[in-house]
């Protein structure tokens, strides 16, 4: 299997400095793309992922600097290094506006080809490192979820076995031991749905991390999670103070786990005898959920406290991986919120999650007043099934397919006549690209916009939209709302 290509962009306004700069690059396993301007260049970096930018300082419309500025600005491209190339003058106020626009060099014409392919080298080497560790870890992510995903089947027998034996002893020693083999199996139980809930927001972007959104009331959901544990904590004050107007959209499945995971180690890790308050606000613009319990964090916690396989306390109080807060702060994120701790001896421990408020009723309405079609085309059922439920909660008219000549179908025949594609390349009986192409060959068909995801952006046929894979929900989902929406 032939190595994957490494990208460079070159950007310049002159032919001859494109020419100069690709013969002094030029080398087996790169490819060079050469933009004229800065509005070319942003692009070719919607479609590309680079490992390194070579940006001409003095360029019409758009300079070098704008440029990386709006680079800088973008989730895809903000990492991509950044080396300026100028024949201006050495000009320390120059040079220090390309550094704090987040360069990482500066070059001055006329460029020696030894350092230029110096400096271009080392780059290449970090980026073609990091892809390799970038691999290494999906391929160890991919073995956890499996394995995670397999155990769940024998560990279901054991703890059904468990419940069957639980009926027909009557010896209190045995029951006593079956119950400790149920307990250390809900616990295992536990930890695997942890490795998967890890594989799932590391591996899919967040897309089947959450599922439908729908409305919800969090003042309801926290008082389920306190009735609850309040059952397993008997002995414990739990005090639930609530506010306003505490709806929003989201999971409640999901939710009601963030808020049992935090209210639950509050019990937990807090100081023994001692009550958790839990405060539910809701604001115009989000609805936030606190939760407060006596006793600190160590401040050299705090930095990672959020990262995963990591516990609040030393290893001797964990009761499991170290993963709860760390899905706890992925469920906030899959609904576009926030979770913050703040903890002192003056004031206690308190968690804090904001969940921004999104109107219940919010709709993707056509020129004819009527929801937007759309037509998802995608061969994995899993990813398909949660694009159908994240875009019907968007409330688009949602239709899916499972292969190109299925889509084409579909489109061709006039049954359905969709606003926009989100298409995978990878199909079966028929590929994305070659749908893509049928339906530019026809007039009828030719304007329907059309988002390919993939992993190859280099193989997306031209004029569609690109997105990569893993899939990142939140993009993908920016990407077809602006595909209507106003320019600014």
């Amino acid at each position: 299997m032939a190595a994957e290509l490494i990208k460079c962009l070159l950007v310049d306004d002159a032919d001859e400095n494109l020419v100069a700069l690709e013969a002094l690059l030029r080398r087996d396993g790169l490819e060079i793309l050469k933009a004229h301007s800065g509005p070319e260049a942003l692009e070719l970096l919607l479609v590309h992922e680079v490992a390194l930018a070579f940006l001409d300082v003095q360029m019409p419309d758009m300079d070098g600097f704008e440029l990386a500025e709006l680079m800088r600005g973008a989730a895809r491209t903000k990492n991509v290094p950044i080396i300026f190339v100028t024949a201006g003058a050495r000009s320390p106020q120059r040079v220090f506006k390309g550094y704090e626009t987040g360069a990482v060099d500066f070059l001055f014409k006329p460029i020696e080809p030894m350092v230029l392919k110096g400096k271009a080298d080392v780059f290449f080497e970090l980026y073609r490192q990091r892809k390799e560790l970038a691999d290494a870890l999906r391929l160890n992510e991919m073995f956890v979820g499996i394995l995670g995903h397999d155990l769940r089947n024998p560990l279901g027998a054991i703890l059904l076995g468990a419940q069957l034996l639980e009926r027909q002893l009557s010896d209190d020693k045995q029951l006593r031991t079956l119950k400790r083999i149920a307990t250390a199996g809900q616990r295992m139980t536990d930890m695997i749905e942890q490795l998967l809930d890890l594989t799932r927001a590391r591996l899919a972007g967040g897309i089947g991390f959450v599922g439908a959104y729908r409305r919800v009331d969090m003042a309801q959901l926290v008082q389920r999670t306190v009735e609850e544990l309040r059952g397993a904590h008997p002995g414990r004050e739990i005090s639930v103070e609530a506010g306003g107007d505490c709806s929003t959209r989201g999971d409640g499945d999901r939710l009601l786990q963030l808020f049992s995971n935090l209210i639950g180690n509050a019990l937990y890790h807090g100081t023994p005898d001692t009550g958790v308050l839990v405060k539910v606000q809701g604001t115009p613009s989000e609805v936030v959920v606190q939760v407060q319990n006596e006793g600190t964090i160590p401040s050299e916690l705090l930095p990672t406290i959020f990262d995963p396989f990591r516990s609040g306390q030393p290893s001797t109080k964990s009761r499991g991986l170290g993963l709860g807060l760390f899905i706890c702060r992925q469920i906030a994120l899959a609904h576009a919120g926030r979770i913050e701790v703040e903890s002192s001896a003056a004031n206690s421990t308190v968690f804090s999650v904001r969940i921004p408020r999104i109107a219940v009723e919010a709709r993707q309405l056509g020129a004819n007043g009527k929801l937007r079609k759309l037509l998802i085309v995608d061969a994995d059922p899993a990813v398909r099934e949660m694009l159908e439920k994240a875009f019907e909660e968007e409330s688009y008219e949602v239709t899916t397919a499972t292969n190109g000549q299925e889509a084409l179908d579909l489109v061709q025949r006039g049954d359905l006549r969709p606003d926009a594609l989100v298409l995978d390349l990878m199909l079966p009986v028929v590929d994305g690209a070659r749908v893509y192409q049928a339906l530019q060959a026809e007039a009828a068909t030719a304007r329907i916009p059309v988002i390919v995801s993939t992993s190859h952006p280099e193989r997306a046929p031209a004029g569609a939209i690109v997105v990569g894979r893993p899939l990142e929900l939140d993009r993908l989902l920016d990407t077809v709302a602006g595909l209507w929406r106003e320019p600014s």
